[in-house]
């Protein structure tokens, strides 16, 4: 029964989720351009926009459906979950906020569909959070990541990549960045589970406010840079990734036992990327007036 509050949660989060972003990229679009140097003023900037505000708010409420479904399942049960924003964000991006979506989009959420499909059905069954690690995994791990987002934010300027990249960059590091932060919260979830309240006080929470606040600028700077649903697609596919592969190597959650079901997955996740690469294509937003909005 557990397991199934921690897949309720988790659909809700990823629900929540996107339509946050939506609307975070309808504020970021009027406000002025996030500085790393001044992120004080950029916060401010920001939050001056309702629309930015009002995301904000639904992704603070994401973040706690995301902690509660890290606390019931495990976390690549989570995260596949989450993976199915990706259709959810086509869809609302198409109907709520005035994005063409073409076929090559539909293709794409067809492709995904299908992958978290057979992903589900190759799952072994598994009990309990799993939230128990290695901290020699979860250092490395974590590590790693953070290297990788770094890598992210600095490459494409560094490498004189063109600007509509710099979009895509930024969206990619935020996603790994929030990874970072949701593999921590679930081993906070673990310490939490047996010492109480105080597991609370543990490097890995903070970590998790590190890496969330990095991700915040990167994930709104990307917004401004960046077309809106590409941008949110690699955020989230790019957080799904890193969580998965947190879940496997981390917490240790369980892969098919037989090479059937492996090579089942393997598809999948072929699927999966696939389906990343056709969704995130050229789109814009119809366009509406301030006082429309």
């Amino acid at each position: 029964m557990t397991l199934h509050f921690g897949i309720l949660f988790a659909l809700l989060c990823a629900f929540a989720t996107n339509l946050a972003f939506l609307y975070k990229h309808r504020g970021a679009a009027v406000a002025a351009k996030v500085d790393v140097r001044h992120p004080v003023a950029s916060a401010v900037a920001l939050f001056r926009s309702p629309w930015f505000a009002i995301g904000m708010l639904v992704a603070f409420g994401a973040w706690v459906f995301h902690v509660a479904a890290l606390a019931m399942a495990p976390m690549s049960v989570v995260q596949v979950v989450l993976a199915g924003g990706l259709v959810l964000l086509a869809v609302m991006a198409d109907r709520m906020f005035g994005f063409h979506l073409g076929l090559r989009q539909w293709l794409g959420l067809g492709a995904m569909a299908v992958g978290l499909a057979l992903i589900a059905i190759t799952q072994p069954a598994m009990h309990g959070s799993h939230s128990s690690y290695s901290l020699d995994a979860i250092t490395a791990f974590e590590g790693g990541l953070l290297a990788l987002g770094g890598l992210l934010i600095a490459g494409p300027r560094v490498m004189g990549a063109r600007e509509e990249h710099h979009g895509l960059a930024l969206g990619a590091a935020a996603g790994v960045l929030f990874g970072v932060s949701d593999v921590a919260i679930k081993a906070i979830t673990g310490v939490v589970g047996m010492d109480g309240l105080f597991g609370i006080v543990t490097p890995w929470t903070l970590v998790a406010v590190i890496a969330s606040i990095a991700a915040f600028y990167a994930s709104a700077r990307g917004l401004q840079d960046g077309e809106a649903v590409p941008v949110i697609a690699i955020t989230g596919t790019a957080a799904n990734v890193s969580c998965i592969a947190g879940g496997i190597i981390v917490f240790g959650d369980p892969m098919p036992g037989t090479a059937i079901g492996i090579a089942i997955q393997a598809f999948a996740f072929v699927l999966v990327v696939l389906a990343a690469a056709l969704t995130p294509a050229p789109v814009r937003a119809a366009r509406v007036a301030p006082a429309a909005a």
